[in-house]
């Protein structure tokens, strides 16, 4: 029966200078909804997480069944200073081989989104391309890497950053104090711009 099974999502507020909320889903890290209003990021969780997991499947990976669509708020932050917001389950570790499986999501998600930068070229929207090259950088930073400015065109600073963030991750292990919150951030943002890209809904 739908609706039998409650499923966590966190609420962020304050994104794109306050235009934007996000939601996530705790249980599958990277898997968010950007809107204009909480109600309509979490009304959508049940359709996204759909998608999400249809794009796993795709791609051989092993994804999670939902029974039900009572996805509802358990926790609310707000993003500023230039910063997101983190949630308390970023504070937990993953297991080794969830830290290998997010990886990999990570790695799905960039060859998702590089085929979409491929396909529309120079209409890529380099502030996009900004933004998240500069959230990756920070993040980076926070993991303990010492990341230089990247140089060259917006994508080639955006595959500079991502690569830092990569070793970054990599260096840190499933142990390394915020590795949960750069996966999940990392994925949602790669796959929001990659649904911009396309024209679909994010």
């Amino acid at each position: 029966m739908a609706g039998t099974m409650p499923h966590a999502i966190f609420v962020e507020t304050g994104i794109d200078e306050g235009a934007t909320v996000a939601a996530y889903a705790a249980e599958l890290p990277g898997c968010a909804v950007f809107a204009a209003t909480d109600g309509e990021a979490t009304n959508e969780m049940p359709r996204r997480v759909g998608r999400f997991v249809d794009w796993l499947r795709a791609a051989g990976e092993q994804a999670p069944t939902f029974v039900g669509d009572n996805w509802y708020e358990v926790e609310r932050a707000a993003a500023g200073d230039g910063k997101r917001a983190s949630f308390s389950l970023d504070d937990l570790p993953p297991s080794d081989d969830e830290f290998d499986r997010y990886l990999h999501w990570l790695e799905l998600a960039r060859e998702l989104l590089a085929d979409h930068l491929d396909a529309v070229g120079d209409a890529a929207p380099p502030a996009a391309l900004e933004r998240i090259a500069s959230q990756d950088l920070a993040l980076a930073a926070q993991l303990g890497a010492t990341p230089t400015e990247p140089t060259g065109s917006p994508v080639d600073r955006l595959y500079s950053a991502r690569d830092l963030l990569t070793a970054a991750l990599e260096a840190a292990g499933a142990m390394g104090d915020g590795v949960r919150r750069a996966v999940r951030l990392a994925i949602a943002d790669d796959l929001r711009l990659a649904d911009q890209l396309r024209g679909a809904p994010s």
